[in-house]
C-alpha cells in the first residue's frame, strides 16, 4: 500500500466507527516525507509525502489511508524525554536559550512554567545546573527524565528536527 498524503485525523466524526491499524512513526520522523513501515496489523505499507510535511509534520491520528471499513491512521510511540521546570519566569529564556542553542525540539508543558525537549544526558546534566540568583534567593531549574507522548500542538519549534544553516 502508497499512502501519499493526510486524508485527515481520527478526531472527525467520519472516523468514529471505522477500524483503525496504526503505523509508528517515531518523533523524530514525523518531518520526513520517505517511510516504509510496517502497520499494527503486520501490513507493509510506503508514505510518499509532498513537500508540507516538512513544515507540519504527521500528527497524532493523522489518516493516511481510508476505505468503507478500516483506515491507517499515524500513531507516535512515547519517547524519553526531559521535563524541565522553573521556579521563576525569569529563567524561561535561559531555558528556551540553552535547548534552541543545541538544536533541539522543544516543547511546551502542563503549564506556563514547564517546557519539554527529547532525553539526552548532556541536555539533561546541563539543565539541572542552570539557576539565578534574584533578591538573594536561588532560583533553580529541576529537569526530570521521563517517557511521554509528544504533543505536536504544543511544539515551540516552528519545524521540528528541520535544521538547516
Amino acid at each position: 500500500m502508497l499512502c501519499e498524503k493526510v486524508l485527515g485525523n481520527l478526531r472527525e466524526d467520519k472516523y468514529k466507527d471505522i477500524i483503525v491499524d496504526y503505523v509508528d512513526v517515531e518523533w523524530y520522523e514525523a518531518f520526513k516525507k520517505l517511510h516504509r513501515k510496517i502497520t499494527h496489523s503486520g501490513e507493509e505499507i510506503g508514505i510518499r509525502l509532498d513537500n508540507d510535511i516538512l513544515v507540519k509534520g504527521l500528527n497524532q491520528g493523522d489518516v493516511l489511508y481510508a476505505d468503507e471499513k478500516k483506515a491507517v491512521a499515524v500513531n507516535i510511540p512515547e519517547c524519553e524525554v526531559i521535563t524541565v521546570n522553573v521556579e521563576d519566569c525569569c529563567l524561561i529564556p535561559k531555558v528556551c536559550y540553552e535547548i534552541g542553542n543545541r538544536h533541539a525540539a522543544l516543547f511546551y508543558g502542563d503549564n506556563e512554567m514547564e517546557f519539554i525537549t527529547p532525553y539526552n544526558q548532556p541536555m539533561f546534566e546541563m539543565l539541572n545546573k542552570i539557576h539565578m540568583h534574584k533578591e538573594g534567593i536561588c532560583f533553580r531549574v529541576t529537569a526530570e527524565k521521563k517517557i511521554l507522548k509528544l504533543n505536536f500542538d504544543k511544539a515551540v519549534s516552528s519545524a521540528i528536527n528541520n535544521h538547516t544553516h
